[in-house]
Formats: structure tokens, C-alpha cells, sequence
């Protein structure tokens, strides 16, 4: 499919740690109101790439991306772009619960206090619909004033989906957001992305493959920093193109 009809892609994105280089010419496109997955070994650079997809990467000294990151016609590598409104329109949600140490309610209002809004019932009514897009509403909210360091792992990280979403981001991305978690946890994560895929992209990183083939509807592998091979999830699981995506995905190595 034309780049072109995609909302978000990349072109030739190549990046670097000062002097050492971690992607070589990624290219991807992203459909709209779906799941990618990106998989691939440890130190393959998926997590780097997500990161170039709401610049977290600015964040590292010396670390520079090249390349382009189209979002609806921009790109987003321009210096003139406007970086906390990316952030707030390109959500992330990181490998472990990166609470504060406040109420609840808090953590899920942070970001839209941060955008100016003020009113405790509009406030109240966001908190409310961000938890129940992650169906935590129901566990929590005897206890919205309470110290959300309190919940467990599986609900803590929950509450961090809640907080990206309560800004409604229009893409979400998610770096091996189960990976700390037990099944259980992990089962009401993946569910959540099911039904969040309804309204916004979502692009997560995982190592876990059976996780990939539940969740994701596209896939692309990464190895050793070049994106190998993207298609729709089934064909990926079943039919790779390529023998490095094959021995990754079968276990061969990785």
C-alpha cells in the first residue's frame, strides 16, 4: 500500500548513539486502527525505533536520528516540530509501571492538568473514562485517593495505560509492557489493546512471540538493527520470506 495513505511511516530513519549506530535505514508504514508488532533479539533496536516515533530519543545526550517520520504530512525529525504536542498525540507506555508517587486519580490527571485543564468534574469524568478503557475502573475506584504505589504490578501498569490514553493520543506506543507481569496481568493487558485498537494505532515492542501473534494484526522483525521483513502477523507466523525471520520466530535463536 502507498505510503501516502498511511497517517504514519518512516523512511531511511537511521539512528545513533554519538559515534555507534543502532538503525540502518528503517523503513514502515503503519495502518491506521490496527496493532504492529516489532520483534526481534535483544540489542536488535526496536526499542530505539519506538522511541524515534515520539522522539524519547531527544532525551539522550548525543543521540541523533536521521531520516524521516512522516505524521499526517510532517515530519516529525523537523526541528520546528512542536515536541510535547507530539508526545501528547503519540502516547507511550514503558517496559515497567513509571508511577509517581501520588493518588490514583493523580497519576491519570497528570497529563491533562499539564494541557490546562482545570475542572473537577471534567477532570473527574476523564479519569473515569481512562480507567474503564482499561477496565480498571471496577477495582479502583473505592480507592481513587489513595496512593496508586499500592496497586499491584498488573494494576499499576493498567493505570499507566490510563494516563497515556486519558489525553486521547491518537497512536500508542507500547515498549514490552507485559514483560514484568503474571499471566493473569498479562491476559487484561492484551485484552485492552483488543478493544483500544478501535480508536487509536497502537505499535508495541515484545519478545514474547505467542504474545505478537495474539495481539497484533502486522508484524515486523528487527535484527541487528534493519527492519528484515514486515507483513500481516498470520503470514509472518506461517509463512516468513525470510530465513532469518524463520529461525527468530521458530526459536532457533533470539
Amino acid at each position: 500500500m502507498p505510503e501516502n495513505v498511511y497517517r504514519l511511516y518512516t523512511r531511511n530513519v537511521n539512528f545513533f548513539y554519538r559515534q555507534a549506530q543502532a538503525l540502518y535505514g528503517v523503513s514502515l508504514s503503519f495502518p491506521e486502527n490496527r496493532v504492529t508488532a516489532l520483534i526481534g533479539p535483544s540489542g536488535c533496536g526496536k526499542s530505539t525505533f519506538l522511541r524515534c516515533l515520539n522522539r524519547m530519543n531527544d532525551l539522550i545526550i548525543g543521540a541523533r536520528a536521521h531520516g524521516e517520520i512522516i505524521l499526517d504530512g510532517e515530519n516529525i525529525n523537523d526541528a520546528r516540530t512542536d515536541v510535547v504536542s507530539l508526545r501528547r498525540r503519540v502516547g507511550m507506555v514503558f517496559q515497567s509501571p513509571n508511577l509517581f508517587p501520588k493518588s490514583i486519580f493523580e497519576n491519570v490527571a497528570y497529563g491533562l492538568r499539564v494541557n490546562g485543564l482545570k475542572k473537577r468534574s471534567a477532570l473527574s469524568d476523564k479519569v473515569e473514562e481512562a480507567l474503564r478503557r482499561v477496565a480498571v475502573f471496577e477495582e479502583v475506584k473505592d480507592r481513587l485517593h489513595s496512593s496508586a504505589l499500592n496497586l499491584t504490578g498488573g494494576q499499576q501498569q493498567r493505570i499507566c495505560i490510563a494516563r497515556a490514553l486519558a489525553v486521547d493520543p491518537e497512536i500508542l506506543l507500547m515498549d514490552e509492557p507485559a514483560s514484568a507481569l503474571d499471566p493473569i496481568a498479562t491476559q487484561k493487558i492484551e485484552e485492552g489493546i483488543h478493544e483500544l485498537k478501535s480508536r487509536l494505532t497502537i505499535i508495541i515492542v515484545t519478545h514474547n512471540m505467542q504474545q505478537a501473534a495474539r495481539v497484533s494484526d502486522r508484524t515486523a522483525f528487527f535484527y541487528m538493527g534493519k527492519m528484515v521483513e514486515e507483513d500481516a502477523t498470520d503470514i509472518m507466523f506461517t509463512r516468513p520470506k525470510r530465513k532469518e525471520t524463520e529461525d527468530y520466530i521458530t526459536g532457533r535463536f533470539g
